[in-house]
């Protein structure tokens, strides 16, 4: 990787030439007023290669972008460990999470709002301690205690994105499934299900539950997560994960489809007052 994964440099660069071109220059008149040549300004608006979050500040001085907040995020795109708060606090992990797990944690710590749709597991954002072991457990095969300890400690710390200000707004659809499946024993969920009552009742979660009812569903091709920006919807993102790695949608299109997607699961949902219902009635037992 050449100044962070390529979803970061793709985007960035994509700003950035908007950016650029919504300064009423050209590539080539960029370039001068930074003592580039103007290959250089090419490739990082491609995303064909890296840029130091030093050189990031002198395109933005040079458009004269002056926002704070967009600034930020595009120096955090760019690999910048000066932002404060949340930021990178992910670094003290970086020998135990992989760059693909690193990346979504960068642009959840960035994200306006999350929609997501989970099919298997509760939402990680919403995650006990015990529920975030037993499925850590689960799904990476041979892990030591250490190990296993600090992916928990990772997964509870990206929670801190709920209590931020301003918070991450969490819009999540839940298929019945990840309310029934017994992870870590009844003790274990019994606890999860609290949590996910308690957090259903946060003013900036949204939750609701499809149920078995609903039948089949478009979400039936497997969960995704969608993050949103306040800065500008060009950095949205899809994320699909599988096994080994995941997957990043950035065009027009697949974010088109990926949003009517979501807003057709949550008509087909149980609304958040049914939902939150539901789900403590599946906590007692119902």
């Amino acid at each position: 990787m050449q100044h962070g994964p390529a979803v970061r440099r793709r985007k960035l660069g994509a700003e950035l030439r908007a950016l650029r071109t919504g300064a009423g220059l050209t590539s080539g008149e960029a370039a001068r007023l930074v003592g580039w040549h103007q290959s250089k300004v090419s490739r990082i608006e491609t995303g064909a290669s890296g840029v130091k979050p030093a050189d990031v500040r002198l395109l933005l001085d040079a458009y004269g972008v002056r926002d704070a907040q967009l600034r930020e995020l595009l120096l955090v795109l760019a690999g910048s460990d000066e932002s404060g708060g949340r930021h990178h606090w992910w670094h003290a992990y970086r020998g135990v999470l992989p760059p693909t797990y690193r990346d979504f944690i960068s642009l959840e710590s960035q994200a306006s709002a999350m929609r997501t749709l989970e099919t298997s597991v509760v939402p990680g954002l919403l995650q006990t301690p015990e529920y975030a072991r037993a499925v850590t457990k689960a799904a990476v095969d041979g892990l030591d205690d250490e190990r296993l300890d600090a992916l928990v400690e990772v997964r509870l710390a990206r929670q801190d994105v709920l209590r931020s200000h301003p918070p991450l707004e969490l819009s999540a659809v839940l298929d019945e499934a990840v309310l029934r499946r017994d992870v870590g024993g009844p003790g274990v969920m019994a606890r999860q299900l609290e949590r996910l009552v308690e957090a259903a009742r946060l003013p900036q979660v949204r939750l609701q539950v499809l149920p078995f009812t609903a039948g089949a569903h478009i979400g039936i091709t497997g969960p995704f997560v969608i993050f949103s920006f306040s800065s500008t919807s060009d950095l949205d993102v899809v994320v699909l994960d599988h096994l080994t790695s995941s997957l990043y949608l950035e065009r027009k299109e697949d974010l088109q489809a990926y949003t009517e997607a979501f807003n057709t699961l949550r008509f087909h949902a149980l609304s958040p007052e049914d939902s939150l219902d539901y789900i403590a009635a599946i906590g007692d037992g119902a």
